[in-house]
């Protein structure tokens, strides 16, 4: 198998579901010509030509209702927002149409349709770039809510989004985008949305992330093991609605322990559900209330200061370590 980025990765999903099925459409700012602002569509406009890889207007209220009526007659449209901080122009017609279509038409109509857009910090990015704002969608009924955290599953995770029946947010963690090569299978490869994966397996912790929070947490428990002879399971997530507490409270159960970890801000956060979960499933297995090391209630800083913001190894570090303290 060959060794490919996340970028690499998402365009072969693109390219195979775009070779195997006539429906899926390409729609974005700049997916065409110029390949995507980080090339992640590159190269598809010549493979499939400029009927199915549409460069549109600068307008993403105007993308996401164009999808909407795609995918209601029959297409399969995978638009892009170049950035997620970009997609609240187009909240309207997610939440008043593509979230609601198949209740309001009581199944008459779905709405087939994937909203790719990398979120996230880590970049050094500028005002609207770099916000992780995945609660937003998945609060709202009728929508899934993805976020992979390395090449394969972010290529069969896309593979499953634009098979499904209904509108998928997928969120792309940039910081992720070239950050390290993975084997990636040529054949075509699919993983079932709403299902949660173990990263790491362990006894003493439970350490649940996603997204491009899954490697410092894999690299703190490293460091559990290495420096303090504790282990750590590692949870990752991978679908944030329908979210799937199976593992995570099973693992909990073993473990006794629980750190959430994701750079979203703390309050009402994706991590407060999980809480939740745990303490209707796995309160009386908990030996210490459940931790969380997340982003800070306040807009994510620019550059020099986007690093104390973002939950790093250390951060993680301390705080399991404090809560596996006699």
């Amino acid at each position: 198998m060959a060794k490919i980025t996340m970028v690499e990765a998402l365009n072969l999903a693109l390219r195979q579901e775009m070779a195997r099925d006539d429906s899926v459409i390409v729609l974005g700012e700049d997916v065409g010509v110029d390949g995507g602002v980080f090339r992640v569509t590159d190269g598809l406009i010549d493979a499939f030509g400029e009927n199915r890889v549409l460069d549109t207007p600068l307008a993403e209220s105007g993308i996401v209702g164009m999808s909407i009526g795609m995918a209601v007659y029959g297409l399969r449209p995978v638009c892009e927002i170049q950035f997620s901080g970009f997609s609240y122009e187009n909240f309207h017609q997610i939440e008043s149409h593509a979230a609601r279509l198949r209740w309001r038409s009581r199944g008459r109509f779905t709405v087939p349709m994937v909203l790719r857009t990398p979120y996230g910090g880590g970049v050094r990015a500028l005002e609207h770039h770099s916000e992780s704002r995945e609660a937003f969608w998945a609060h709202m009924p009728g929508l899934k809510m993805v976020i992979p955290s390395g090449p394969r599953n972010a290529r069969a995770l896309l593979a499953s989004a634009i098979r499904d029946p209904d509108p998928v947010i997928f969120y792309e963690p940039k910081a992720l985008y070239r950050a390290f090569r993975e084997e990636v299978p040529e054949a075509e490869e699919t993983l079932p949305i709403g299902r949660s994966q173990i990263a790491r397996e362990g006894r003493d912790l439970t350490l649940i992330a996603y997204g491009a929070m899954l490697r410092p947490a894999l690299k703190a428990a490293e460091r559990l093991a290495e420096e303090d002879g504790l282990e750590a399971e590692v949870i990752d997530l991978l679908t944030i609605s329908p979210l799937d507490d199976s593992l995570f409270v099973a693992s909990v159960q073993k473990t006794g322990h629980a750190l959430l970890v994701h750079e979203a801000p703390r309050s009402f956060g994706p991590g407060a559900e999980i809480v939740a979960r745990l303490v209707q499933k796995a309160f009386y297995y908990l030996e210490k209330p459940v931790a969380r090391v997340t982003g800070f209630d306040v807009i994510i800083p620019f550059f020099s200061r986007e690093a104390s913001y973002l939950p790093g190894v250390e951060r993680i570090l301390r705080q399991a370590r404090a809560l596996l303290a006699a």
